[in-house]
Order: C-alpha cells, then structure tokens, then sequence
C-alpha cells in the first residue's frame, strides 16, 4: 500500500511541486505570521530585556513604558532607603529629535542609564563600550536604525534635539517594531538632551489701533560645545522609572507595597508583570493580532484547496485501480489509508523545506532589519500539526469519490 500511495504521489511529477507549492506556501505563510506576531510581542518590551533588575517603579498613570508621566529625580533617594533594597538606579525614557542634516530628521527614543551601574545594560553590544557613555554627548545606536539615522560607523556625528551626538558604540537586536529607534546614552546626556540647549525669547508688541500688549514666548536654541560637560542630575530633573534590585531572599510582592507606600503616586512591578502588561497593551489596544491571524487563516484555507483539488484529482485520474483493489477483497479502510498515507507524504515533503525557507527568511530579516520573526519550537510543531491536518482533512474530501467507486469498473471498457 505504501509503494502504491508513493506511486500515486509521483506519477505526474509537475502536480506533485504543484500540491508542494501549495503546502509550502500554507507552512510559509502561517509560520511567518505567527513569527511576526511572535516577534512583535517580544520587541514591544524590549527595553524592559534590556535591564536586570527585580522592580520596575513607575508613575501610576503608567499605560505602557512609552507612555507614562514622569517621576521626580528625588524618588531615586526614597527608593534607596526602602528596606529589602539592595540596590536602586534610574532609568530616563523620552523622546528627542535626531538631526543628521538640516532637511533630515528622526524622532528617537533615548534612553538614559548609568554606565558604571548593574541594572541595566544594552543588549548584543557589537562595537564600543557603555563606559564610553560617560564622555559629553555621545551615544550609542542599533546597526539595523543607522540608515535611518544617516549615520554608518563609529565616531560619526549628528544632532540631538539642539545639541552634538557622538556615535560611540553599536548593538544588534534592540529594535523595536513598535517604538522609534533606540539612541542610549548617560543619564547626563540623555537629561541634556530632553530639556538642554532650549532657552525662550519673550517677544512683546502693542496691537495696531490698541492698548494691549501682546507678548509671544520664542523658543532658540543654545548651541553647546561638545567639550562642556552636562550637569549632574537636579532635585527639579524628572526620570522615568527607578530601576531596583532586592536583597537577598527578598519577597517580591511585598517589596513592591513598601515601595508604593514609600514613594506615593507609584506603581511597583516585576521584570515579568510590566513585559506582561506591556505585551498585552500592544496584542488588545490594536488591531496587529487580528491581522496577521487573518493572513494566517488565508494561508491555511489556501493550502488545504490546492492539496484538496490535487488529492481529488489524483483519486479519479486511479478509480479503475481503487476498484481492482475492491475487487479483489481490500476492505474500504485499506482503500483509505493509501489516500491518506498519500496525504501525509504530502504533508511532510510540503513542510520540510516551508519550515527551512521560514528560518532563513528570519535569519535574513534580523541581520539587515533588525526586526526579529520569532520561530520557536512551540510554533513549529504547531505549524507541523496544522500541516497534517490540512492535508488529511483534504484527503477526507477526496475519499468521497472513492467510497462510491464500483468494483465492476474494472471490467467496464
């Protein structure tokens, strides 16, 4: 029976890449979408992979970490003296205008840390070092945003809001799908960068044919050199998460309530709950899940017309040998198990190189995107499952025709 289901399979050879084309492109298309939707989960907190820390505090108006208010500097010394704080570091999160030329901008997103701290750090750092962070203006960026950036190497220079940016270091894998590119510096820079190089001009004038003044606040920027140091972090600064690490043996949940009652306004959160939460603001809040499942879908009805129009075809075009076999005594489940088993060889020959072409098109998509199509083993044998189904199910279709096959077609001309 299996000799006879391989023969079936491959008596007419362009059909047979044409059922396979039709699987791979079934695998291809509900294990990319799946990947991508995988991959946008993961990127969606991913600068909350980047730290190391056991407490995430945060303002209590917290939505997802690109939206929140900020909190005042002075919370990172109320942090520090809540007991079961073994260590607290802040963490600056807001966006700036990144300038390469005077016709060429990009809005970023940077984020400031300490380069001598523990709690975080950026991940896959390539080239340059964050100690490098500690030196005036500089920064560092992903090699998958430096063509959106206009910058190419190491040491190339730009524009952050109204003040100079050294690029001193390169990482790989920290994009974002869902936020702008990620530009990390010190918390120094990065608080120069969100409020410095801005002064305001006040511009009054009396109104033609009236008695009122008028008076406009003109905003100019302070050009800096780049040798000026920026200042330490003020009382009157705002960051926008503390960063903590808990001592030894700590219980997370209770930390996190000593926290909130210390520092008012706050929420607390572990590392696992805030990539929860943002994870999940992202797959509700908007319409991403549902369309890649909707491409997912297509790929799967897709699949299982062609091979259900292939394995049709195949069983009519061998009526006159199903009804030999009958005939001759094979019970009808015999007769079955040689469509399906046809099926199955189908299956696998369709998802080895779909699952192969899959793997290489997120290899190529993170080395020169940056954008990560997450395959994991979960989602592979999950595709394989949904392979098998669709082709069984289509030889379920084509099984019909055979169940009303007449022995005696053999001996009709």
């Amino acid at each position: 029976m299996v000799s006879l289901a391989r023969k079936n399979l491959l008596e007419d050879i362009p059909r047979f890449l044409v059922a396979q084309a039709g699987i791979m492109f079934a695998v291809s298309l509900v294990t990319i979408q799946t990947g991508i939707f995988n991959g946008f989960t993961r990127s969606a907190a991913q600068l909350i992979y980047n730290a190391n820390a056991d407490v995430w505090v945060t303002s209590d108006t917290l939505v997802q970490p690109e939206l929140s208010l900020p909190l005042p500097a002075t919370t990172l010394d109320q942090a520090q003296e809540v007991a079961g704080v073994a260590r607290a570091e802040a963490l600056i999160f807001k966006s700036a205008v990144w300038r390469h030329s005077s016709s060429d901008i990009n809005l970023v997103r940077v984020i400031g840390f300490d380069p001598q701290g523990q709690l975080f750090n950026p991940n896959n750092l390539i080239q340059g070092s964050r100690q490098a962070l500690q030196q005036p203006y500089t920064a560092i960026a992903d090699t998958s945003t430096l063509r959106s950036l206009n910058v190419s190497k190491v040491g190339d220079l730009a524009e952050l809001g109204s003040l100079p940016v050294r690029l001193v270091g390169l990482t790989q894998g920290n994009r974002s799908i869902t936020s702008n590119p990620f530009v990390f510096t010190s918390l120094e820079n990065a608080n120069a960068y969100a409020t410095g190089g801005q002064n305001a001009r006040l511009s009054c004038k009396l109104q033609t044919g009236s008695e009122d003044i008028q008076c406009t606040s003109i905003p100019t920027n302070q050009k800096q050199s780049p040798q000026a140091k920026p200042r330490q972090l003020a009382a009157s600064d705002t960051i926008s998460f503390i960063l903590i690490r808990a001592q030894s043996g700590q219980d997370l949940q209770q930390l996190k309530q000593r926290l909130e009652t210390a520092i008012p306004n706050t929420t607390a959160y572990t590392q696992a709950e805030l990539i929860k939460k943002t994870q999940q603001f992202w797959q509700r809040r908007t319409g991403v899940g549902f369309i890649l499942g909707l491409g997912a879908t297509v790929g799967i009805i897709v699949g299982g017309i062609i091979v259900g129009q292939i394995l049709y075809s195949s069983v009519s075009d061998h009526l006159r040998e199903f009804g030999t076999l009958k005939a001759m005594g094979a019970s009808d489940w015999t007769i079955y198990g040689v469509i399906i088993e046809q099926s199955l060889w189908m299956a696998v020959l369709g998802y080895i190189p779909g699952i192969v072409l899959c793997f290489g098109v997120g290899a190529w998509t993170f080395a020169t995107q940056g954008i990560t199509i997450l395959i994991t083993p979960a989602t592979a044998i999950a595709v394989f499952g949904i392979t098998v189904a669709i082709c069984v199910g289509s030889a379920i279709f084509a099984i019909q025709k055979v169940t009303r096959v007449d022995p005696a077609i053999v001996f009709k001309a």
